[in-house]
């Protein structure tokens, strides 16, 4: 499944992996903030969200890395890039 469509069916949870105050500033709706450095002590938490997670961040780097780690975890995850490209992605399925 492409991240387009999991993001426009809703069949996974949005991670938003940027810091606290960025996500403050902005951030996709229903989606979660759980920061990159924290990923490690929170995975079980991230197991326990709707899989596939979709991970986002500024640019596409954080959340690249995140995906790396949680592939690793086994956990089922995509690199949604920027969180403005999921936001759009989302507003187009509305």
């Amino acid at each position: 499944m492409k991240t387009e469509n999991i993001i426009k069916e809703k069949k996974g949870t949005i991670v938003d992996v940027r810091t606290s105050a960025e996500f403050r500033r902005g951030n996709v709706a229903g989606s979660i903030n759980i920061p990159l450095q924290e990923i490690p002590q929170r995975i079980n938490e991230l197991k326990s969200l709707k899989q596939p997670l979709v991970l986002c961040c500024a640019s596409g780097n954080r959340s690249g890395q995140a995906h790396s780690f949680l592939a690793q975890q086994g956990i089922e995850s995509w690199d949604g890039g920027s969180w403005l490209t999921v936001h759009d992605l989302q507003n187009r399925s509305n």
